[in-house]
């Protein structure tokens, strides 16, 4: 999805498909991957900071804003923190990275290098998600 500035006429891209490297695995056994993930508001990053859970653990910061913004999780009607907290920890890492550089640095893509001939290329690491837009 994206928003239309009204003065400058710019597209401005809000939420970014992905594609977990595992996926959530739901109590029906179906595994989950493909996901949307939005950009975070300044009440996002703010209204976690007083959460009892996340005075007790600040590493619980992280599951609450990504509840707060991936929006889409396969067919699972509502990502919860319930279900961040059940993410593979290699998902969960994925996830992590993804809220950094679109939050962050503003996009998807990481600078790799070729094992062979040490050639430098971008890749998105969000994944080719259906839907992209």
């Amino acid at each position: 999805m994206s928003q239309t500035d009204e003065v400058t006429g710019q597209t401005m891209r809000t939420e970014y498909p992905f594609v977990l490297p595992r996926g959530y695995v739901d109590p029906q056994g179906r595994v989950h991957r493909e996901g949307l993930m939005r950009l975070a508001t300044a009440r996002d990053e703010i209204a976690p900071q007083s959460d009892p859970k996340v005075r007790q653990n600040p590493a619980y910061l992280t599951v609450l804003l990504l509840g707060r913004t991936v929006t889409r999780l396969g067919t699972v009607p509502d990502v919860s923190t319930n279900i961040i907290e059940n993410l593979f920890a290699s998902d969960l890492a994925f996830l992590q990275d993804l809220y950094r550089r679109i939050n962050q640095e503003g996009h998807t893509e990481a600078e790799v290098s070729c094992p062979s001939c040490e050639h430098l290329f971008l890749v998105d690491v969000a994944g080719d998600a259906p839907g992209e837009s």
